[in-house]
Formats: structure tokens, C-alpha cells, sequence
């Protein structure tokens, strides 16, 4: 049984006085109608309704039910609204989840323009390490992957992201600048975590012919699975590290770090925001998604590279 077309049906009924009023208001069968109230009858074991040729009259029971029922359905019409509203609403918290270094040096300096776009928007955003899937207890989660991303949620790709060698212009000066793969051997090199060795391959746009060259870091400077440590180190001039482009864009931009061995790489990583259905999406969500789409308008190619960097300033 439905009960709730079945309560709206009872109380439609009583107010037209009338089995075929109240199924030409709702766009049903007088048949549909009288099989909706006996079925209500049967769920509470009452007659609520005497009918008789002429007119219809409430039992005792049924005035009581009637009074309670209109007190229930106007609470969930209230509810309903109330929903819509908030879902319709700018106003609020938005909670967001993100790898730390995403968030750092791509979600915060993109905040200023988002809240000069919706200031009565905040948000929540939270970096606790790397993000691989989504966390439903967020509204958009930022995924990082070396590949496609899978689960039963929405993922709308943002941005490919080079896995790049890079130092700091000191070291470098005193080491000397790589030219080939092989004159790695001569420098202290930091792997990106959970890595064992580095295999370079060539950019997209780079010269064709190079087959992938893998290397392995005799003597390690630095160990450590959080990347702005990683980054702190280098800027300081304590080696090679590999880092993610989006993470090293406005490090290099400002000279701080110099790309090593350019058109060369180690992997790519791909960037999604994510939330959990396409279905009833608030309208915070949709915004920040919208904002996240127009910054990051996705054409496969890396928008941290020298060169590439992506046009902000609108976004900002």
C-alpha cells in the first residue's frame, strides 16, 4: 500500500466530498481512488468513511484520524519545503575533502574568488592525506589517481598532472644541471612516496624515440610521505625531488624551483572532484563544482606545466 497517496487521497476525498471530485483533482481513477481508502481501512482496521447515494459522512474514528492526518501531512509538506529551500539556498557550510597538497596550493588560492562569488557560502575544508575515493560524509571529495577512478558515485575529471623532477636553483648551481636520465647518478634524488625507483618517460610534446629510462637513487636525502615536507626540503636546496606539477607550479613560476630534465616525467596523475549522486545536488554543491569545472575546463593536457598554466584571474 502506498500510505502517503493513501492518507492525501482520504483527506482530498472528505474536503471535495467526492470519490470522483477528489480523482479528477488528483489525476486518478474514481476506481483508484476507492481502492486507495479501503486499503487505508484495511492497514488500521477502521471505517473511516460511512458512504451512502448521496453523501459521504466521517465516522467517529474518522473525524480523529482526519484531524491527525491533515496535522502529519502539512508537517511534511513543511519538511519538503524546508529541504528545497536549503537545497536552492548559497547559504551554508560546504564540506570539502582534498589531498593535502591539492588543497594547499590549489584549493586555497581559489578561495577568494569562490567567496567573493557566494560570500554567504563557507567552507570546510579538510586534508587529512591522500584521497583515492569518495567520503559521502563531504559534498565534493578531490580525488587524485593514476588513472580512472570507479565506485557508485559522480566524478567529473579536472585536470592531468605530471609526477616532474625539479630542485632548487642553489643546488643546482652547485651540482650542475642534469641533461640526460643517466647523469641522475651524480645527484641526491628524493622519491615520491611508496616509490622504489624512478622510470622517466617522455612528455607527450616531447621528441619521440626515448624508451622509458629507470633509475634507482642510491642515496637518499629524504624519506617522507607528506609532500610539503618533501617540497620545504627541496626549495632548501637538499636535493632532486619528484612532485606533482600542480604542487611545484608557483614554486617554479617564482624560480624558487627549476624543472629537472624537462620533458621528462615519472607518471601522470589525474584530478577529479566527486560527489555522491547526480541526483537532488544541492545548489552549494553545484556551485562549487561549476566554479571547479570553469577553472579547470579539462583538455587532457597538464595546466601546470612552463607554458600552459591555466587562466585564473577571473576565478580568483
Amino acid at each position: 500500500m502506498d500510505r502517503l497517496h493513501s492518507l492525501q487521497a482520504f483527506c482530498r476525498v472528505i474536503d471535495l466530498q467526492g470519490f470522483s471530485a477528489a480523482a479528477r483533482e488528483m489525476g486518478l481513477s474514481p476506481s483508484v481512488i476507492t481502492r486507495l481508502i479501503n486499503d487505508l481501512e484495511a492497514h488500521i482496521g477502521v471505517r473511516l468513511i460511512n458512504r451512502t447515494t448521496r453523501r459521504l459522512a466521517l465516522t467517529e474514528a474518522g473525524e480523529a484520524y482526519l484531524e491527525q492526518v491533515r496535522r502529519a501531512l502539512a508537517e511534511l509538506d513543511e519538511a519538503d519545503a524546508s529541504v528545497r529551500s536549503s537545497s536552492h539556498s548559497l547559504n551554508g557550510h560546504l564540506k570539502v575533502l582534498a589531498p593535502p597538497a591539492f588543497a594547499t596550493h590549489q584549493l586555497a588560492p581559489l578561495l577568494t574568488g569562490f567567496r567573493r562569488r557566494y560570500p554567504k557560502l563557507t567552507v570546510h575544508l579538510s586534508s587529512p592525506g591522500p584521497v583515492e575515493t569518495l567520503d559521502e560524509s563531504f559534498d565534493v571529495s578531490i580525488l587524485t589517481s593514476r588513472g580512472t577512478v570507479e565506485g557508485e558515485f559522480v566524478a567529473r575529471r579536472l585536470a592531468r598532472s605530471h609526477m616532474i623532477l625539479c630542485a632548487a636553483p642553489a643546488y643546482l648551481a652547485r651540482h650542475g644541471r642534469p641533461v640526460q636520465p643517466r647523469d641522475l647518478h651524480d645527484h641526491e634524488v628524493m622519491l615520491p612516496p611508496l616509490a622504489k625507483d624512478l622510470t622517466l618517460h617522455r612528455d607527450r610534446d616531447a621528441d619521440a624515440g626515448h624508451d622509458p629510462v629507470q633509475f634507482t637513487p642510491l642515496n637518499v636525502p629524504l624519506a617522507t610521505a607528506h609532500m610539503d615536507i618533501a617540497l620545504s626540503a627541496t626549495t632548501a636546496g637538499l636535493g632532486i625531488s619528484a612532485m606533482p606539477s600542480y604542487a611545484v607550479a608557483q614554486a617554479i613560476a617564482e624560480r624558487r624551483l627549476e624543472r629537472v630534465l624537462p620533458g621528462w616525467h615519472l607518471f601522470e596523475i589525474f584530478v577529479f572532484a566527486a560527489m555522491p549522486s547526480r541526483k537532488y545536488v544541492p545548489a552549494k554543491t553545484r556551485a562549487l563544482l561549476d566554479f571547479l569545472l570553469e577553472v579547470f575546463p579539462d583538455d587532457d593536457s597538464d595546466p601546470w606545466l612552463p607554458g600552459r598554466a591555466p587562466q585564473l584571474g577571473a576565478a580568483r
